[in-house]
């Protein structure tokens, strides 16, 4: 099963320093059939417009990953860290048993980031978060992995979940694989460019769903940044 969901049917937030696309129900938008995928529980697209940003709030029990497209993002917690992540790299929050934080784009231009939520294989895990730099040459061509909490994964930010994050540039004409283990379903966007998965097709931004395929073939159709997850269904 692969399922096309394209960008402009996407759940849709929008205010004077947010355009929010929810490809799963996520504050105001409500959709019964699209309350996550397996455990990917919201996958959003977020632009937020320079000096503006999210205040500090709290979360609990839930495996926070950011990718920034473009752009940087600031993260702030009451545990005390900071830090700047930039466009290609990656940052995780472990929620846990509570964390507040608050993410600013402190940039002089838009700041383009995929939130990603898993859900964790427990509850109580301690809080904590971490960032990494994962220069776009070393991904060039095949699929790296980002963020996991498989076994074998090193190198990886660490979530609290068998899942990963996985990403990949992928040139036009070129094609990379992954392999999905029983039990296991994937969602995968194109931050930029066009590709087939499996030979269906799919815009930028475009989420895609896939289910009970033993693997998955992405080509890119023009230069395409891919952002795929690998979860237990």
């Amino acid at each position: 099963m692969i399922d096309v969901r394209p960008f402009d049917g996407l759940g849709r937030f929008d205010i004077d320093w947010l355009a929010a696309r929810h490809h799963f129900s996520f504050g105001h938008y409500m959709d019964p059939a699209r309350m996550g995928f397996g455990a990917l529980r919201v996958w959003n697209d977020d632009t937020i417009q320079p000096g503006t940003g999210f205040d500090p709030h709290p979360h609990r029990d839930m495996e926070i990953v950011t990718y920034v497209r473009k752009g940087a993002i600031t993260h702030r917690d009451r545990l005390g860290n900071e830090g700047r992540t930039e466009a290609g790299d990656v940052q995780v929050m472990s929620a846990g048993t509570g964390i507040v934080h608050a993410e600013y784009n402190f940039e002089d231009e838009p700041t383009q980031i995929f939130q990603i939520w898993i859900l964790p294989s427990g509850a109580g895990f301690e809080p904590r978060w971490e960032a990494r730099r994962f220069p776009k040459d070393d991904r060039a061509g095949e699929l790296v992995v980002l963020a996991s909490g498989r076994a074998g994964d090193d190198g990886a930010l660490r979530i609290n979940q068998d899942a990963a994050v996985i990403g990949a540039t992928v040139k036009a004409g070129q094609r990379v694989s992954h392999r999905l283990g029983k039990g296991r379903k994937a969602y995968l966007v194109a931050a930029t460019g066009s590709i087939t998965v499996n030979g269906v097709a799919a815009n930028a931004r475009d989420g895609v769903a896939v289910a009970d395929e033993d693997a998955i073939e992405i080509a890119a159709v023009e230069d395409a940044e891919i952002v795929l997850v690998d979860v237990p269904a």
